[in-house]
């Protein structure tokens, strides 16, 4: 019988009279890939960097590949791959140079760490460039990059906090699909990403967490599953009647509509969703508002996660606790 990947019991980690895990309960089933959702200051970074070992909690126990994290550190990190917040790859040397570099690093001979660099840039589509200065890098191929220098010592479990932080929409989808590639390949996947339409894209199994601890989990499709309604959403042709839209539909939401206004959509949260579309399409014909788009839907990753915590996942306050986790390691 396999172990989880992860498994989290009551960890509590403080720093100082800020708590950043609070008795936090976390299962990664193997061969899969978890994701870990959370604004700022949730705690992601200090639970990922308890699972690499670079911080110890307070309290609880953490087993990483069915390994006792605390008892055996040394064990856990020969298990595991790690790619944090920023790319860490040398500019002043080619790709395939940084990954030799690093398979050296490793232990591997001068033979055996061209062979894994080799393999790894297959596996993160660099091949071509492999033999380019870093420095003449796009941001996506240098975090592929700063992905294949934590696979060359093919680990059983690769940690992934925010890959994707600060990448235009085409390298976040490169990425993506590299990652896509790895999981195919064997590799199971800690992901943490404030970025919910991430988690929907990658993850099998979503854990969201808020003020260290976890508040629900499932698939991505069971979490939007347990919201329990639809969401009747309109596009108006003309911005001008944006407002007056939104007024109409608010008394047939059973929460407040929530308004795009650049887009000149207005979504409205129904617990009878079929029967509320037909009210808005009524309302909005006997008001003569014109409208570009119309439908029902299942609710965002992102409308679940608004109505477990009562605010967005991409909330900025507190951002401290990571932040001294950052500092601690």
């Amino acid at each position: 019988m396999s172990h989880p990947t992860i498994e989290a019991v009551g960890l509590r980690k403080s720093f100082g009279n800020v708590v950043a895990l609070d008795g936090l309960d976390l299962v990664a089933p193997a061969g899969a890939v978890t994701a870990v959702l959370g604004p700022n200051g949730a705690g992601k970074t200090t639970f990922v960097r308890s699972v690499a070992t670079l911080l110890a909690p307070d309290q609880g126990t953490l087993r990483v590949t069915g390994i006792d994290a605390a008892a055996h550190p040394e064990r856990v990190r020969q298990a595991i791959g790690l790619a944090g917040q920023a790319a860490a790859v040398e500019p002043a040397l080619t790709g395939r140079e940084n990954l030799i570099m690093v398979a050296r690093l490793f232990g591997h001979s001068r033979r055996g760490a061209r062979a894994a660099a080799d393999t790894v840039l297959a596996q993160i589509g660099l091949t071509e460039a492999a033999d380019r200065l870093v420095r003449g890098y796009s941001g996506g191929m240098r975090r592929r990059l700063d992905l294949g220098a934590s696979l060359v010592g093919a680990p059983q479990l690769l940690l992934l906090d925010e890959p994707t932080t600060g990448l235009d929409p085409r390298s976040r989808i490169e990425l993506w699909d590299a990652i896509r590639a790895l999981v195919q390949a064997g590799t199971d996947v800690l992901l943490t990403t404030q970025y919910l339409d991430e988690a929907d894209q990658l993850a099998d199994e979503v854990v969201i967490i808020d003020h260290g601890r976890s508040i629900a989990t499932g698939t991505p499709a069971e979490l939007k599953g347990r919201a329990g309604r639809d969401v009747v959403e309109i596009r108006v042709r003309r911005s001008e009647d944006l407002g007056a839209a939104t007024q109409l539909l608010a008394p047939l939401g059973s929460e407040p509509p929530r308004v795009d206004a650049p887009a000149r959509r207005v979504a409205v949260p129904a617990t009878t969703g079929t029967d509320r579309l037909a009210d808005a399409v009524r309302a909005l014909a006997e008001a003569r508002i014109d409208i570009d788009d119309v439908g029902l839907r299942r609710p965002t990753l992102d409308e679940v996660f608004l109505g477990l915590t009562g605010r967005p996942a991409t909330d900025d306050n507190d951002q401290s606790i990571d932040a001294r986790a950052g500092v601690a390691a």
